[in-house]
């Protein structure tokens, strides 16, 4: 299959609400999935042949608006499990932009939750103005509600509130703007729209047959990098045969065994959900937090920064100084910390507080060595992270060898 790049699909794909997931020096996730049968039903559709371009630029062409449904999402990235350590980072001050006033209903910090274990998420969708995610826990719901200007972070367990304004100038593709907590939400499309930019020359793209997602029928497009720098093994992608929306979107890394993140619908309606849905008033006696009051708002951190995507470096979007090094699949982003030979790491630990700071990384990390000097590697089953003893970081979904390559290049300029 010829490489599929035309404009036109960009265009399309960026009618998808986005979803970010954080991505941190230590721990460096990405926002990928691993492939695995997609909740199948007993027998697979007899659907109407179709090409694999034909089913991307089916993909490209959706433009559902309206859906209610559950969402189930798996992440293996072999991290520990954050559990509620977000929330409770975030109540202690430690929330993105926070300065010792972070509110656990903040949604910058309980959407990090989603990088490891497993999930169930009720996601409700009304054009771009509506947005309801729900985080569904054990004893307790944490819900982003966006309605037109305002967006509103509930979190049940604490009885905390946490109020923003929507980002100004939004489209029906959400272009020219940031996004909101709820549009942040992790759908397949979102995941689909980013593995889909990386398809190139580079790439095998197939249709692998059909399944049945959440009681709809579905293709099953095949997506598989050909760069041995990569570690993405393969993406699956199913997509349904009457919208165009991607059900459910999973990769596994070339290191073989489970999903790395396995995210799909098992119950799905589409169709316009209740005006009430999206209602929101703070329960009398919660704790409510204005943006303006934590000194940030999630529209102020999302201005000017990208999604986590495949396979590079727009999750880092909005760091001073960030270089992308190649593209596609082997895609290396880049930055320098600044922290020169302060920064404290396996192969150069500091005395005291910083020197136990550095054992700790070490500790999650691989000493590495070249023409650049020296640092630490730290390695999910994907993402893999180059921190040099001056203080540059170089990350991406590739080989620890990607890395030491791409830093000993940037030493010889």
């Amino acid at each position: 299959m010829a490489p599929y790049a035309s404009d036109d699909t960009t265009s399309g794909r960026r009618k998808a609400v986005r979803y970010v997931v954080p991505v941190t020096v230590v721990g460096v996730a990405a926002a990928t999935i691993g492939l695995v049968p997609a909740l199948a039903d007993s027998g697979d559709p007899d659907l109407p042949k179709i090409t694999a371009q034909q089913l991307i630029e089916k993909i490209a062409a959706s433009d559902v608006e309206q859906l209610s449904g559950t969402v189930k999402i798996t992440t293996d990235l072999g991290l520990p499990d954050l559990g509620g350590l977000a929330g409770s980072l975030a109540s202690a001050g430690g929330g993105a932009g926070g300065a010792g006033d972070g509110s656990s209903a903040d949604p910058s910090a309980r959407l990090t939750e989603l990088a490891s274990g497993t999930h169930t998420l009720r996601i409700a969708a009304d054009g771009p103005d509506r947005q309801k995610v729900s985080l569904l826990e054990k004893a307790a719901e944490y819900s982003v509600i966006h309605n037109g200007a305002d967006v509103w972070g509930y979190d049940s367990a604490t009885d905390e509130v946490y109020h923003s304004k929507s980002p100004e100038g939004t489209d029906a593709h959400g272009k020219e703007s940031g996004r909101t907590g709820a549009e942040q939400a992790p759908t397949p499309k979102e995941f689909a729209d980013q593995a889909l930019k990386a398809v190139d020359g580079t790439t095998s793209v197939t249709v692998d047959g059909t399944v049945h997602v959440a009681g709809r029928d579905a293709y099953k497009l095949l997506v598989k990098p050909k760069d041995a720098d990569s570690t993405v093994g393969a993406i699956s992608i199913a997509v349904d045969a009457k919208t165009g929306l991607p059900l459910k979107f999973t990769l596994t890394p070339k290191s073989g065994g489970a999903a790395v993140v396995d995210v799909g619908f098992t119950q799905v309606r589409f169709a316009k959900p209740a005006a009430s849905t999206f209602d929101f008033t703070p329960p009398k006696g919660a704790k409510v937090t204005e943006a303006d009051d934590a000194g940030h708002s999630v529209a102020d951190r999302a201005k000017g920064k990208g999604g986590a995507g495949l396979p590079g470096g727009e999750g880092f979007g909005g760091l001073d100084g960030l270089n992308v090094l190649g593209d596609g699949w082997d895609s290396i982003a880049t930055f320098d910390t600044g922290s020169g030979s302060e920064l404290p790491s396996a192969s150069k630990p500091s005395g005291g507080e910083a020197g136990a700071f550095g054992d700790l990384l070490g500790s999650f990390g691989d000493k590495a060595t070249g023409k650049f000097g020296s640092g630490t590697v730290f390695s999910t089953r994907l993402v893999n992270a180059l921190i040099t003893d001056d203080g540059k970081v170089y990350a991406g979904a590739v080989t620890k060898d990607a890395l030491v390559k791409a830093a000993d290049a940037a030493a010889k300029k």
